[in-house]
């Protein structure tokens, strides 16, 4: 069984989906699939469904919903309900790991975060390519989320952000800096405040030759920082930049290519 919150909401057994149809269950389906494989009490999933202010008939509607996300699991081929368990006042539901591609997600990067902390910066890449390939598109793009999974989902949002920054710098480990001009330059244009990227992207085009850029780059975060925020740029990205003028060693490439 396949499953998924990376993009799409995703239950399916082979090729048949065993999402259910209707909005409310399937908003409680990903709250249930978000929290995987905690238990989640009856009153989050009503706050989750109604926000402050649920109807008085909020519990035996939440009770039906869960009805339908079991009726929704028992497959034509294969009887999944067993995977939403009652219990304690709560639901919990239960997923294979190897099935859910956020358990894959968060399992890739503890190991790409290891391989880096062991200076493996082959590894590394290679391990973080895969973990930011479990995703689809926006987390649950297709599902109305409420009040308690949308800070859930924002963390992801950042956490992908932060892997995808991670592999950029284990590829800057390996020398790769040509190849990671285009990538850095389009992420620069879609957050033109993000420090570190643009830190990434100084790098990337100093060491391949084109110092003038790096600098304009520099400027263009001073400028965006300015107008958005009223802030200057983080001393340590400053320090960068003076490292870019000076043709400072310290930000030649590596020795080894990969």
């Amino acid at each position: 069984m396949n499953s998924g919150v990376l993009g799409p909401l995703l239950l399916s057994d082979a090729e048949t989906s065993l999402v259910p149809s209707a909005p409310k269950p399937r908003q409680l389906l990903a709250f249930l699939m978000l929290n995987a494989p905690q238990m989640v009490r009856v009153g989050d999933c009503i706050t989750e469904l109604w926000g402050s202010a649920p109807p008085r008939s909020a519990m035996s509607t939440l009770q039906t919903y869960v009805l339908h996300i079991r009726q929704a699991l028992r497959g034509p081929r294969v009887d999944h309900s067993r995977l939403l368990v009652t219990r304690n006042q709560g639901y919990q539901l239960t997923l294979e790991t190897t099935d859910y591609d956020r358990f894959r997600f968060t399992e890739l990067t503890e190991r790409g975060r290891a391989a880096t902390a062991a200076g493996d910066h082959r590894a590394a890449s290679e391990l973080f390519t895969l973990a930011l390939a479990q995703w689809r598109g926006p987390a649950l793009s297709d599902v109305r989320t409420g009040p308690l999974s949308s800070p859930h989902l924002a963390e992801l949002t950042e956490t992908r952000q932060g892997v995808l920054e991670q592999r950029i710098e284990a590829d800057l480990a390996l020398g790769r800096h040509r190849e990671l001009v285009d990538e850095l330059s389009d992420l620069t244009a879609r957050h033109p405040t993000h420090e570190n990227v643009h830190a990434q992207l100084m790098v990337a085009l100093y060491r391949s030759g084109e110092r003038k850029r790096a600098g304009d780059v520099f400027h263009a975060l001073r400028q965006a920082l300015g107008d958005s925020l009223g802030i200057e740029p983080a001393p340590r990205t400053q320090r960068l930049y003076q490292a870019v003028l000076a043709g400072s060693s310290a930000l030649d490439a590596p020795v080894a290519c990969g």
